[in-house]
């Protein structure tokens, strides 16, 4: 009779012990946005700048397409911004998102150790230096509710410039090998 009370203790244990951890990880979560935190936007690429993108076959021409519209969505959504539009502002950069993620996503797929795809990355990585500053710029005029997702995207945009340099570091660009450093 001890064992069951035992196993069922145990087990009334467990779950409570299941239950609290659950309910302290809500909380956290809860915290870490604000309660009227406008949600972010969707993420996606239109059928006619999906469709001119697919045209692209040459990877120079298409990063170069990629950078071209995804500053225009950047554009837009400074425009929206200034005109306090800040629903339109947040449409566009979800666009803005969406291209840089498949752009990064391309030049990932594409990258072979060859030099063109590495010149590529590093156009790529230059303009979003320039786009993590404008951002920066949006989010200093916006209201609160509206801030939380342009400050994600500002962190966002750094993990993908860190991301587009990563190339540049693999070892068949920088040799890891201790004897091929001549002294």
């Amino acid at each position: 009779m001890s064992k069951i009370f035992f196993k069922i203790t145990a087990s009334g244990f467990l779950l409570i012990f299941l239950g609290a951890f659950c309910f302290v990880l809500n909380i956290s979560a809860q915290q870490d946005v604000p309660p009227e935190v406008m949600p972010p936007p969707l993420k996606f690429i239109s059928k006619e700048e999906k469709k001119l993108l697919e045209a692209e076959t040459d990877v120079k021409s298409r990063t170069k397409l990629a950078l071209t519209l995804i500053d225009a969505k950047l554009k837009e959504a400074e425009v929206f911004g200034t005109q306090q539009k800040y629903r339109e502002m947040f449409e566009k950069l979800g666009n803005f998102h969406a291209l840089v993620d498949h752009t990064l996503d391309f030049l990932d797929r594409n990258d072979n150790g060859r030099g063109k795809v590495l010149n590529n990355f590093k156009r790529f990585e230059m303009s979003l230096r320039t786009y993590l500053t404008r951002i920066e710029l949006i989010r200093r005029d916006l209201p609160l509710e509206y801030e939380f997702y342009v400050k994600n995207l500002g962190r966002y945009i750094r993990n993908a410039r860190a991301k587009a340099v990563e190339p540049f570091f693999s070892e068949t660009i920088v040799p890891n090998n201790k004897n091929n450093l001549k002294r």
